[in-house]
């Protein structure tokens, strides 16, 4: 009852609660991103949402246009505090998790919930193993369980079996402690950065080319 209906009316109303609180936001942040060196302000990627549903993720730009592709040795997204690619506003949204904020505009379309796991690249469904899949029988968060009580600082493997975990334990009340422990990962930067790196030139891991910020 709670994942077929009540969540989705918890997001709609939440959603436009605080739509005039996020929006100024958002513009501010556009502004000085638009001021730092004139490229598009929202980054838009393709998503693997719930029920293997393509949709386009929004995010604030935090790297510099044309940014390279790097990722750690398990394919997951290479963070780190003094990564080249971000631009000085980057850094700033990046830290502080304001680069999720347009995902709000998913939440309305119904691609995403505020809670759930975070989406992977359409890719990845070629990796997952055995019941790693039922992570998208939910729809995917803006924040969720490993973004909560990891960040970054969980291997995408990792990732997936929490995912699950979710996907079997979601209730109201877990997801009012993942809200309350996302503000506390957030204000006290907890896990935002990983630090071991390979590029598209080096190694043979299967999840090469697959995993993009």
């Amino acid at each position: 009852m709670y994942n077929r209906c009540i969540k989705r009316i918890i997001d709609i109303i939440f959603a436009l609660i605080l739509m005039p609180v996020i929006l100024p936001i958002i513009l501010i942040c556009g502004l000085f991103i638009k001021l730092e060196d004139r490229g598009p302000i929202f980054y838009l990627g393709k998503r693997l949402g719930k029920d293997q549903k393509i949709f386009e993720m929004y995010k604030l730009r935090s790297m510099k246009v044309n940014a390279p592709d790097l990722r750690n040795e398990d394919g997951s997204t290479f963070n780190s505090d003094d990564d080249p690619r971000l631009t000085k506003i980057g850094k700033f949204i990046r830290k502080t998790s304001l680069d999720e904020l347009p995902q709000i505009i998913n939440v309305l379309f119904g691609d995403m919930s505020f809670i759930g796991p975070r989406p992977d690249l359409p890719e990845h469904i070629n990796y997952y193993d055995g019941y790693e899949v039922r992570k998208l029988e939910v729809l995917p968060g803006i924040s969720g369980y490993n973004q909560a009580y990891y960040r970054n600082s969980a291997k995408w493997k990792e990732r997936l079996k929490n995912d699950v975990y979710y996907v079997d334990h979601m209730s109201l009340w877990l997801d009012i402690k993942i809200l309350f422990k996302t503000v506390e990962s957030i204000l006290f930067k907890k896990g935002i950065y990983v630090t071991s790196q390979t590029t598209d030139d080096e190694g043979e891991d299967k999840y090469e080319q697959i995993n993009k910020a």
